[in-house]
């Protein structure tokens, strides 16, 4: 499944500034599939207000009078609900899992969320698969609409597009790598006579398990190398 498999429905949405965040939501994170099922009269005006730069989202959006129709083409059809009962679904999924699990199979699949007062109802949620949920603080366990989108749209992100590197990202080095470092600070050091008596051995152990254990990226572990090197630099001049 790719993010163009997937359909973000909205059942009775009410507040044009959750609609209008929730097509930003899916904007920042590569989703364009938007639909609503029976929704209330919405403002554009402050739809708009809130979408920012995610307007083609809403322009894009397909409106469908029910649930039940919004959904029949989707072989896959999760609704998101915190609540749990006897007609509430046996099968849950945080959307990490979730995402990771619609990342092994071919798509389309429809992820619901239900009115902003009362979330889906027992007959919507009847019309899905399985349910999701996101783990949250029963202090508060209710969240806004276009957050819970947000959350969902980011671990989908995550999980269905190919990542590019980013800049200045953090990235520990692979253990032949780490070898090879440390194997040459060890060098360094024989070379300044740090090694006259039996310890090279330990200390390579010791500084391999501590690099790995750091996580150091690339570019800081060559660094490390380089302030031992140029410190021998040092010691040959006196």
């Amino acid at each position: 499944m790719i993010l163009t498999d997937v359909y973000i429905v909205l059942s009775n949405v009410s507040e044009p500034g959750n609609a209008g965040a929730v097509c930003r939501a899916m904007k920042n994170m590569g989703l364009t599939r938007l639909r609503l099922a029976s929704p209330h009269p919405l403002d554009l005006e402050k739809l708009h207000s809130r979408a920012v730069n995610a307007r083609d989202i809403w322009e894009n959006a397909q409106i469908f009078g029910n649930l039940a129709e919004a959904v029949a083409d989707c072989p896959i059809v999760i609704g998101t609900t915190r609540r749990r009962g006897n007609y509430r679904k046996n099968v849950s999924m945080t959307p990490r899992t979730l995402a990771a699990w619609l990342s092994e199979r071919p798509g389309p699949a429809a992820i619901v969320f239900g009115n902003e007062r009362t979330g889906l109802e027992d007959a919507e949620l009847e019309l899905c698969n399985f349910a999701s949920h996101i783990p949250v603080s029963e202090a508060c366990p209710s969240l806004n609409l276009s957050h819970a989108v947000q959350l969902y749209a980011y671990e989908l992100f995550l999980a269905l597009e190919q990542q590019l590197p980013v800049k200045g990202e953090w990235s520990p080095i692979n253990q032949a790598e780490i070898a090879a470092h440390v194997s040459s600070i060890t060098d360094t050091l024989a070379s300044l006579g740090f090694y006259k008596n039996p310890g090279r051995e330990e200390q390579t152990r010791f500084l391999h398990d501590v690099i790995a254990r750091a996580g150091l990226g690339e570019r800081e572990c060559r660094y490390f190398g380089e302030i031992i090197t140029k410190a021998a630099r040092l010691g040959t001049l006196r």
